[in-house]
């Protein structure tokens, strides 16, 4: 594959090192806060020049002909009828986006008067500025369980495999070419599949059914196509078999994605500038019309604000693909360890944080003393000799630009010939560090985390021999140079190690975001945690490590949420191709009452600084896809059970209709609070008063069957539950349950990180959860309690 190239490729060079360093978000969380994008999509100059921006007009449905029968001709008629009249040639207002499907209302560029004037109108409900929005394998099936030689259910024959579900991913584009997309034993798409492809000079198969461009610019200019970020999460969600993958030697096996056989449909609503909320809305609306049965989503916004529901972009739009039975899973972002940083929060999102699999790409700092410490790098150099080098802090000037090897900050500095220590921290990429590094003259660089990335490692594909060190080991290192007048060390590249004894896989990475939710405190969100770090994919690309090199790979190694959302919506695929009628609900259910919340030697799941990780880092736990298959019960929520909640969530009558696209009157629905959805978790506000909460379990399990209850209490409250026992006599039969929360002392009760949240902000919680058990399954649901 390395020799069939293509001229596209060549074209995209350039854009690549962009996309690398804008978008993979495979960096410091601090670069994710202080960069902005300098534009917004691909634009005309007429545009750059006025006052035009892009908004989404939200109206409401046109009662003429009933909206779900009116022909898109009638429905941009509706939508035209709203465009005011140009006040100057420059400011002639343009719809880019129409949306008939996960919501009802355009995308067009307007001027703030122009928005102003629609608001009069009939039908009109809201206008919102566009945002900003950021995107967030050869082990993993093996990891979770999935592969034949583990003798688990899900992949025990090709029936497994999710034949026949479709795959939408909503993310940069797709690079067809890779042997990732081969359709062998890959049936042909439904007949439900109504999607087209627009990949120019290449024909879609069975495997890669469809690919659109939703980025609103020159249609000419604009394809599907692309070779880093979407490439990478398609592969993982749905890649097909491919032997011998590799990236540069290392973690060779047979790259596969979640659901191998599953058709994948691609949507790019990303460009190198970023993605734009009108795009990524186009994207969703393309793929419910399309008929996908699955969204993959690794999207975030740029900034961690509160942002409620109705003006969420993300969450409007899963809404309504929700409402069509489509599960929608997304990152929870990239900005952790800190709490009430994550991402898409709504309760009809699968929202996956990251864990660490037990794989590592080990290169080793060995000092002249003889100390050594475990590291990672994907680049392993077979002609770096190991000897001793010259050792030299880069921040030892005590400049902290140069602690961080920013660009130009070693110019006066005597790296030449020497192994240079750099801290993470700073903003800028590992990579770029490495750049630094090499070009004032360094031979090797060793970089060592912040106190708050602790024990969490990447293997990156570094431009020069490198190696990537834990907090702990970087404290030891830095001792050591203080502590003789001619430190030196090398680097021990040691290849590809799976399941060290050292291993506490899976474990919580820094970077993983955590609850708990702002926009909904009373659901615990993450709701899950999937393999994020290290994660090798599909990604035929010269990233700006090859260039250096002069070498190209058809596999590359890349951490982030990014990861860890598409082997979810994978595993979501294989549930909804074994169990075609479950809701998205159901399936989200069982991901989360079966995961794991042990690591794979039956310790606490940890997290960066290696203590137990709480709720707010794990939600329900690891997924494991095969129990998941199995649940035993579920906890079923249909499209209408939100409109309570969001009647609950003290959202005006116009606010809940953006969401729902129907009339509501709130005052005419009983609302409920936010701990009475029916959701898999319990996420309680505890003040003085005692809670009560009903939850009802479906049975998908065996008839005849008997559940007992078990239960850790956490301290500092009581919790009853009545019924103790229930008791199914068929398939499908509903039990409903109470738990009552009885607030008691406060004392022996955790903090939510004290550092980063005091004042009014510094809430104590406790956790604990509730587990049905019967002869055969075990259905847990994880408790949070933030004490008013």
């Amino acid at each position: 594959m390395e020799n069939t190239q293509h001229k596209v490729l060549e074209i995209m060079f350039p854009l690549g090192l962009l996309l690398l360093l804008l978008l993979l978000l495979k960096f410091s969380p601090a670069i994710a806060n202080e960069q902005e994008p300098a534009a917004v999509g691909l634009r005309n100059m007429d545009d750059e020049q006025s006052s035009l921006q892009t908004y989404i007009v939200f109206t409401k449905k046109p009662e003429a002909a009933g909206a779900n029968s009116l022909q898109h001709e009638d429905l941009n008629a509706w939508y035209q009828s709203f465009l005011p009249t140009a006040t100057s040639s420059n400011h002639q207002p343009q719809i880019v986006h129409t949306y008939r499907n996960v919501v009802t209302g355009f995308a067009a560029r307007l001027t703030p008067e122009q928005v102003k004037a629609m608001e009069g109108k009939e039908g009109f409900l809201s206008a919102q500025a566009e945002r900003m929005l950021a995107l967030q394998t050869t082990h993993t099936p093996y990891f979770l369980g999935l592969t034949k030689n583990r003798g688990w259910e899900l992949w025990k024959n090709e029936s497994n495999y999710g034949k026949g579900v479709i795959i939408g991913v909503v993310d940069t584009g797709i690079w067809p070419d890779h042997p990732s997309f081969g359709d062998e034993g890959v049936p042909p798409a439904p007949d439900k599949w109504k999607g087209k492809c627009e990949l120019n000079g290449t024909v879609c198969n069975n495997k890669l059914i469809g690919a659109r461009n939703c980025i609103h610019g020159d249609a000419n200019t604009l394809s599907p196509y692309e070779v880093g970020h979407g490439t990478h999460t398609s592969s993982t969600a749905a890649g097909n078999f491919v032997k011998d993958a590799n990236a540069y030697g290392n973690a060779n096996g047979t790259a596969v994605g979640m659901a191998p056989h599953a058709h994948l449909a691609i949507y790019k609503v990303c460009s190198i500038e970023g993605c734009n909320s009108s795009d990524m809305l186009a994207g969703l609306d393309a793929a419910v019309e399309d008929g996908v049965d699955v969204i993959s989503m690794s999207i975030v916004y740029y900034h961690n604000d509160y942002i409620p529901f109705h003006e969420d972009a993300i969450a409007l739009g899963a809404f309504g693909a929700t409402q069509k039975g489509i599960l929608v899973s997304c990152s929870a972002g990239n900005i952790g360890p800190e709490h009430k940083t994550l991402s898409n929060e709504a309760p009809w999102i699968l929202t996956v944080g990251a864990s660490t699999i037990d794989r590592t790409i080990k290169a080793t700092a060995r000092l002249r003393n003889g100390a050594e410490f475990g590291g990672e790098s994907v680049y392993q150099p077979k002609d770096f000799l190991p000897v001793l080098l010259p050792l030299i802090y880069a921040g030892s000037n005590g400049n902290r630009s140069s602690a961080f090897c920013k660009d130009g900050s070693l110019r006066n500095m005597d790296v030449k010939g020497k192994i240079v220590l750099c801290e993470t921290g700073g903003p800028v990429s590992i990579i770029a560090q490495g750049y630094e590094v090499r070009s004032a003259g360094g031979s090797a660089m060793i970089v060592i985390n912040r106190k708050q990335d602790g024990y969490t490692t990447l293997a990156e594909d570094h431009v020069l021999p490198a190696t990537h060190l834990d907090y702990a080991s970087g404290l030891k290192i830095k001792a050591y140079i203080n502590s003789t007048q001619n430190p030196k060390a090398t680097i021990l590249f040691r290849g590809t190690v799976i399941g060290e004894s050292s291993s506490v896989a899976p474990a919580v990475p820094f970077f993983s975001s955590r609850g708990p939710s702002k926009a909904s405190p009373g659901i615990l969100k993450p709701d899950i945690i999937g393999p994020g770090v290290s994660i090798l994919a599909a990604y035929p690309f010269p990233t700006d490590s090859n260039i250096a090199r002069k070498k190209t790979s058809m596999f590359n190694i890349l951490s982030g949420t990014s990861m860890s959302c598409p082997h979810l919506s994978g595993i979501a695929a294989l549930l909804k191709s074994s169990h075609p009628y479950w809701s998205p609900a159901a399936i989200k259910s069982a991901i989360m009452t079966t995961a794991d919340v042990v690591n794979h030697h039956g310790k606490p799941i940890v997290d960066e600084k290696r203590s137990p990780a709480d709720v707010f880092a794990i939600g329900a736990g690891h997924v494991n896809p095969s129990k998941a298959n199995n649940p035993g019960l579920i906890y079923d929520i249909q499209p209408d059970d939100y409109i309570p909640y969001l009647c609950g969530l003290n959202y005006t009558d116009k606010q809940v209709e953006i969401i729902t696209q129907r009339t509501i009157k709130c005052s005419k629905v009983e609302s409920i609070a936010e701990t009475q959805l029916n959701y898999p978790s319990f996420s309680v506000v505890l003040g003085s008063e005692s809670l009560s909460f009903t939850r009802t379990v479906t049975n998908v399990g065996e008839a005849k069957s008997t559940y007992n209850l078990e239960k850790f209490v956490p301290p500092g409250i009581g919790i009853i539950v009545r019924p103790e026992q229930i008791v199914f006599s068929e398939v499908n039969q509903k039990a409903t349950y109470t738990v009552e929360f009885i607030p008691h002392s406060h004392k022996q009760i955790g903090e939510i990180n004290p550092q980063s949240h005091t004042g009014k902000d510094s809430k104590r919680y406790a956790e604990g959860y509730l587990r049905w058990v019967s002869d055969k399954y075990s259905v847990r649901s994880p408790i949070s309690i933030i004490f008013a």
